[in-house]
């Protein structure tokens, strides 16, 4: 099986996503994005063992934030990203072709949920956002990901 260690710029896997948004014409806002790479990140944690991103994703009053992504696509608000962070840039082969393979399972699980759905998901009680957020924590850990996502994928595990 090939595996790596490589994690990515949040803002290439948040391009990846915005493309195939407007390759197949379906909506993405900023909400949508940072929540769908989020739940990308935690998939990669729990079936990879391994972070997908370069980045710490943050406890925000509203969710699970990437900074980067959301200053990268704030200018947006609500509306339709209609262009990548850097516009032109559109070449993924730096990302491992099992990692683009669970990027397409992601977007094909999640993208016609809306942001609002998603954020839903990820406020949830008990998520690693929610445990965060009681805690007082800024942070959300890759280990509380990983083991959240862990848990969706097998949930009879602990039960």
């Amino acid at each position: 099986m090939e595996t790596t260690s490589q994690t990515y710029n949040p803002i290439l896997i948040a391009n990846y996503f915005v493309k195939k948004s407007l390759d197949e014409d379906v909506q993405l806002t900023p909400m949508k994005l940072v929540k769908l790479v989020y739940i990308a990140h935690g998939w990669n944690l729990a079936l990879q063992d391994r972070p997908l991103l370069s980045e710490t994703v943050q406890a925000w009053k509203y969710g699970p934030v990437l900074p980067s992504i959301y200053h990268a696509f704030k200018q947006y608000g609500a509306d339709q990203i209609n262009e990548m962070a850097v516009p032109g840039n559109d070449e993924f082969e730096e990302i491992d072709a099992k990692t683009r393979e669970l990027l397409d399972n992601v977007w094909g699980a999640y993208k016609n949920y809306t942001g609002s759905q998603l954020s839903t998901i990820t406020h949830m009680v008990g998520t690693p956002w929610d445990a965060a957020t009681k805690d007082g924590k800024k942070n959300i850990t890759d280990d509380a990901i990983k083991a959240h996502y862990k848990n969706l994928n097998n949930p009879k595990s602990g039960h």
